[in-house]
């Protein structure tokens, strides 16, 4: 497939417009026939696709509860829209020629793009044609090995001055921070993943970069490991503090996007736990000029990427000084609990609990860790699962900060909305805002 096409927004854009208006082009047709009693068996067809599609919502949402959470009510619209012109097209076939048979299944198949266009682009996790199939159109980031950082982020320093207090841009620094590709070797884990995104900010593309703190950042599932959203948001906290901005990994935590990893180390599935903690970290000081102390390293994630970053927060204190967890699961496979006991942990309750955070936290005390935990307030399985794992940070020491995204659903605008507050949180934390003048009187 060319790469142009592969490049088209599907979120918005023409693309999106010429989709809907040739469906409602479909509808208009279908809805005009002149046979005998069409004015009653066109509303009754469309009725009855109507109902059709109730009944795979209740199947899908509260029979096999496929997604774990409620879908929104925008889904929903857009499952009963789809049905009711797919029984429609159906009613065309009936006593109908050809041509008009044709037509019918050639609406029906535009329906069914339409829909899945509006669901993608209420959720907004794949922007273009080439996100959708899981190509990645970013070029690789040629990266090579270099010393390892110091364990301050200034050279000269007795001790750990943040970046923020000495930094000054220099000139001809970039606007806007840059994104690549890497594929991260896996000598410790074996884990097949998928190339990272990376995000460097302005501040590491100059001549000579201080060293920045690192954020290991893990999406949902399925999700593609794509820093542009990182990015997004990033570059805008870089141009309010001089270029200043985490160095960012987006690792695959996944795989195969269609599998549930667990984030565990599993016969199944594969070394997650220790291709993340040990050979991404391996990578990330071997090859990026990122601080080299768990105060400035922050494990991050989105989802089922939010459930791995608490995970691993509660698991290593020693590498991980800070966590956000974005609409974060309660637990590793919490959507599917019984199939996760029974296939994973051969139906030994007491395993499987010894792996959720809110137990792990509860064995251990941790006196700097800073956690963030952010959801939308409309997404209640998501809500429930981060006030309860907030509480059990705080009550093992951690320094957590629960914030509620107005509006926000399990898509998009929760996963916006949860790194510009976390980053709002962590920047102090991080070193990357610039220090205060001390007052007047010690001048």
């Amino acid at each position: 497939m060319p790469e142009f096409v592969l490049a088209l927004r599907i979120v918005d854009g023409p693309v999106l417009v010429f989709v809907f208006m040739l469906a409602c082009t479909g509808l208009f047709f279908l809805c005009w026939r002149r046979v005998r009693h069409w004015a009653v068996v066109a509303p009754g067809a469309a009725a009855a696709g109507v109902l059709c599609g109730a009944l795979g919502l209740w199947l899908v949402e509260d029979v096999f509860n496929t997604f774990g959470t409620p879908l929104v009510w925008q889904t929903r619209a857009w499952v009963l829209a789809l049905s009711a012109a797919v029984g429609l097209a159906g009613a065309n076939c009936w006593n109908s020629g050809l041509w008009r048979k044709v037509a019918a299944i050639g609406a029906s198949l535009v329906f069914l793009l339409a829909a899945g266009l509006g669901v993608n682009a209420l959720y907004g996790f794949h922007p273009t044609v080439a996100s959708l199939a899981g190509i990645s159109l970013i070029k690789p980031m040629k990266l090579q090995p270099r010393p390892p950082a110091p364990e301050t982020p200034h050279p000269h320093s007795t001790g750990p001055t943040d970046v923020g207090a000495y930094w000054t841009p220099p000139p001809g620094m970039p606007a806007t921070g840059t994104i690549g590709t890497q594929e991260i070797p896996n000598p410790a884990s074996g884990f097949p993943s998928r190339p990272a995104g990376i995000y460097l900010p302005p501040a590491a593309l100059v001549p000579e970069p201080p060293a920045l703190p690192l954020v290991v950042l893990m999406m949902g599932q399925p999700g593609n490991p794509d820093p542009q959203f990182a990015a997004a948001v990033l570059d805008k906290y870089a141009a309010r503090h001089r270029g200043l901005a985490p160095i960012v990994i987006v690792a695959d935590q996944l795989g195969d996007p269609l599998i549930d990893s667990l984030c565990l180390d599993t016969p199944v599935y594969g070394n997650v736990e220790t291709f993340i903690s040990k050979d991404v970290l391996a990578w990330a000081n071997s090859h990026l000029k990122v601080i080299n102390d768990r105060r400035y390293r922050t494990i991050a994630g989105y989802s089922h990427g939010g459930q791995c970053a608490i995970s691993f927060a509660s698991k290593y204190p020693q590498l991980w000084g800070n966590v956000l967890d974005i609409s974060g699961e309660e637990y590793p496979g919490a959507e599917h609990p019984d199939t996760t006991l029974r296939n994973l942990f051969g139906g030994n309750q007491s395993a499987y609990d010894a792996q959720k955070p809110i137990n792990i936290l509860h064995g251990h005390r941790y006196t700097d860790t800073v956690a963030v935990f952010t959801v939308a307030n409309d997404d209640p399985v998501y809500v429930d699962a981060a006030r309860k794992v907030n509480d059990a940070a705080k009550s093992a020491g951690m320094t957590a900060t629960y914030v509620e995204i107005p509006n926000a659903g399990h898509a998009i605008g929760a996963l916006n909305g949860g790194l510009r507050e976390g980053l709002r949180v962590l920047y102090p934390r991080l070193g990357l805002t610039q220090a205060a003048p001390p007052p007047k009187n010690e001048q």
